[in-house]
């Protein structure tokens, strides 16, 4: 599936490709349409050997910006990436997608179970919930409602599957940006827990609230 925001191009997502040849030709989004020029930068710099990067490479250089602080890999080697993509790739309730824009590599989403995964013993899952994460690729041309466009995008996609009745996020109590943004698509927050890494902030966004966060606009079912 892919969601077009006015002015913004178009956004679809395809799973993350880690193998060691992943560099170089850019597979095929798993879903496209028409899209509309525009000038974000944020498509992929070449390395310095000349060729695309890889999507591990991309994502090393993601986690491990100053902006990316909440994403808790800043120290994080190539290797470190690479292995722990690769742990959610194999993860039967995890997974993570490349976000593209206009075709090109910009952000980072991930999609989890959370009776499995991350908050497990921590709320009591209901059926339907599905737990996000989504990761912006750090640019210094940033595009005026580019952030805001992405996490619709992502909430789109995961509504797009009928099973998904309820996202389910668990940021930063400190990532007041994140907190914004997560309620401009919807999402309430109703209370802070405490993970093994972080103070962090549950909040839940039903289908309902995002059909009414983005104006009324369809949202499959």
């Amino acid at each position: 599936m892919s969601t077009t925001a006015p002015a913004l191009g178009t956004f679809s997502f395809r799973p993350l490709d880690l193998s060691p040849t992943s560099g170089g030709e850019t597979p095929p989004p798993t879903s496209g349409g028409e899209t509309t020029p525009t000038s974000g930068g944020h498509g992929p710099t070449p390395t310095s050997g000349g060729h695309a990067p890889s999507d591990a490479e991309l994502l090393h250089r993601w986690v491990t910006d100053p902006k990316a602080a909440f994403w808790m890999m800043q120290d994080a080697k190539l290797e470190d990436v690479e292995r722990e993509y690769m742990r959610i790739a194999a993860h039967e309730h995890h997974d993570a997608f490349m976000g593209l824009h206009d075709g090109e590599p910009a952000f980072l989403m991930e999609r989890y179970d959370p009776r499995h995964v991350e908050l497990v013993g921590l709320y009591e899952p209901e059926p339907g919930d599905v737990g996000m994460h989504f990761l912006v690729a750090p640019t210094g041309t940033p595009i005026h409602g580019f952030t805001r466009a992405v996490i619709t995008a992502v909430m789109r996609e995961l509504f797009a599957d009928p099973a998904t009745r309820r996202v389910v996020v668990e940021p930063d109590v400190g990532n007041k940006a994140v907190h914004a943004l997560n309620e401009a698509v919807g999402f309430v927050p109703e209370r802070e827990i405490q993970k093994p890494e972080k103070r962090a902030l549950l909040s839940f966004c039903t289908r309902e609230r995002f059909e009414a966060a983005v104006g009324g606009a369809e949202v499959p079912r």
